[in-house]
């Protein structure tokens, strides 16, 4: 074993430790910089103890989960805190018998509603986070490389073509990647997931739709909705279906369980997804979408407000864990519309104001070790996409950064409203390749997309350096 691999084991160790033993976690899994627990009993867990513990930046209770911030080297714990717990990734799900699963249920209260709703939310769509940034960056090509900016590739090349249904897959095909990623959330078939997510995508499906033509389900009407770039419908959907496979699977004895367990949820799913539940996520989801880019369209002072408030708190909602709500909105934003002039716009100036505080704090610490810290933290933002070792090391650990990089990121999305920057792709990561989502407008807009992020970073950089650090941790 290396050291580097006796250190990672030896903070895992610790870690467990701390948060009860292995006995006492449900689950775990991990985001790019933290790692998050689902505990048995979270009265165990000292935050203090363990925010003293090495190489942890962090620690933060949101959405029902207890989550420790590594940043950039989460991966290899995370690996160490299963090998060493002996932990799985997620409570293991038996596809042929989802009943069968050992995850255990927490008992339902209308208290905890909302954080069951947000951690399965964020269960559904994290895991895709991946591809969203791969279909933003070949969307991202396409515009910059076709006739709207530098015109190296006709519409006509294969290249083009190529770049453009890569692009656009990742978007088009949300359903089923998500009925996969939503079943596991819902401890059901995964599978069963995506089969339902491709029955919404069926070529035939989209012809009755195109088509406006009367269609019925069993004789029930089917609302004519299309379904592709969707995302509420389906996890609505497979929710639902997680109680009716359950059913089948309980209730089927098992010589036909295999062949009538999956065939009759899915016919029973048809009409209660086509007909009630897919609707409905539409209209949620169309709902959302709209209103968010309905404060875009506002225009005039308070749109430009918003914009520069979201880029003010906007890294609360990071620490809180509730920035992926947010992104879930922008991805039914984008996904529906093809573009936002709002939420979007106020969390790039954000992301770079959080490295512009870090570079003000490293100028500001007098401590070496410290001001090496900082610097390296602007390095993980800038090219690494995570902000959160800023937040947790500067923000959090000296308080007052926290106001510069605030002051900072409403300088920034100030600007940004009043020249109305436009998102045309979501690319959901925090460093330099967050401007390309300027592009696939006028160049003017990528200008100042490129400004406003320039003016979150040095606006946050100089109001940091000039209020000053205590060099005292306080957290």
């Amino acid at each position: 074993m290396s050291k580097k691999e006796q250190e990672f084991t030896q903070l895992a160790t610790t870690i467990l430790k701390e948060i009860g033993g292995s006995a006492n976690v449900t689950s775990v899994t991990h985001c790019m910089t933290r790692l998050r627990f689902n505990l048995k009993d979270m009265s165990i867990p000292d935050d203090a103890k363990i925010k003293k513990i090495p190489k942890v930046l962090g620690v933060t209770r949101a959405g029902g989960q207890y989550q420790i911030v590594i940043g950039q080297t989460v991966n290899e714990v995370y690996d160490a805190v299963v090998k060493s717990g002996n932990l799985t990734t997620a409570a293991p799900v038996d596809d042929n018998n989802p009943t069968k699963s050992n995850v255990s249920k927490e008992k339902f209260t209308w208290k905890g509603l909302g954080s069951t709703i947000l951690n399965k939310l964020a269960g559904s769509l994290t895991p895709t986070i991946p591809i969203l940034i791969a279909a933003s960056i070949f969307k991202m090509l396409v515009a910059v490389l076709g006739p709207s900016m530098f015109n190296v590739i006709g519409t006509k090349s294969d290249l083009y073509q190529l770049f453009t249904l890569v692009g656009d897959a990742g978007f088009y095909f949300l359903p089923i990647i998500i009925g996969y990623t939503s079943a596991k959330q819902f401890n059901t078939s995964p599978i069963l997931g995506m089969f339902l997510g491709a029955i919404m995508l069926d070529p035939n499906l989209v012809k009755i739709v195109n088509a406006q033509k009367p269609f019925t389900v069993y004789g029930i009407p089917m609302h004519l909705v299309n379904y592709s770039s969707t995302i509420v419908p389906i996890i609505l959907s497979v929710w639902l279906m997680s109680y009716v496979n359950r059913f089948f699977e309980k209730w089927i004895t098992a010589s036909l369980r295999t062949v009538f367990a999956p065939t009759l949820t899915i016919a029973v799913m048809l009409p209660l997804s086509l007909c009630v539940v897919g609707p409905l996520g539409g209209f949620i989801g169309d709902f959302i979408s709209q209103g968010i880019i309905s404060f875009g369209k506002m225009g005039g002072i308070w749109a430009v407000i918003g914009i520069a408030i979201i880029g003010a708190i906007w890294e609360f909602l990071v620490i809180t864990g509730m920035h992926l709500v947010m992104i879930s909105a922008m991805m039914l934003v984008f996904a529906q519309h093809g573009f936002d002039n709002f939420v979007s716009v106020g969390a790039l100036a954000a992301s770079f104001s959080v490295a512009g505080m870090c570079l003000g704090a490293a100028f500001a610490l007098k401590n070496k070790e410290e001001k090496a810290l900082a610097f390296s933290y602007v390095v993980a933002n800038l090219v690494g996409g995570v902000t959160e070792p800023g937040l947790y090391g500067v923000a959090i650990k000296y308080r007052r950064p926290f106001i510069g990089m605030m002051i900072g990121g409403f300088c920034g999305g100030l600007y940004a409203g009043i020249t109305h920057v436009t998102m045309y792709t979501l690319v959901p990561v925090a460093n330099f390749l967050s401007l390309t989502g300027c592009v696939g407008g006028s160049f003017i807009n990528l200008v100042n997309g490129i400004i406003s992020a320039v003016v979150a970073f040095i606006g946050a950089a100089i109001a940091t350096y000039l209020l000053g650090i205590k060099e005292e941790a306080t957290a």
